[in-house]
């Protein structure tokens, strides 16, 4: 999914309880889909940043050098204006984008 293109709000707003109870049931276990999926979603904007950040890595290790690259500047600051990862995985649970199973609940109760 393109985050950078999420309609997700940059700050946290009030969220209604009952929305997250509405689509599973139960409150507890959309929280925890919700969870799972912004684990999975900072993972891949981290990937995503490290791929571009290491671009601009030099192979010789001088300590006494420090280069100022513009361009990496602007792409951490890019990244930090971002979205948080909960506050995306919230919008596209609200949104119905995230797919999610129990398999605890289509499984027959054990005797």
């Amino acid at each position: 999914m393109d985050y950078k293109k999420s309609n997700a709000p940059t700050n946290t707003i009030t969220r209604d309880m009952q929305d997250f109870r509405d689509k599973t049931g139960n409150v507890y276990e959309s929280i925890a889909i919700m969870g799972k999926r912004a684990n999975q979603i900072s993972v891949e904007i981290k990937e995503e940043l490290k791929k571009k950040l290491d671009e601009f890595s030099s192979s010789s290790d001088n300590l006494e050098e420090v280069f100022e690259n513009r361009e990496q500047i602007e792409i951490s600051r890019f990244y930090e204006r971002l979205p948080k990862s909960t506050l995306i995985a919230a919008q596209e649970f609200i949104e119905d984008q995230v797919y999610y199973r129990n398999p605890l609940k289509g499984a027959e109760p054990s005797l």
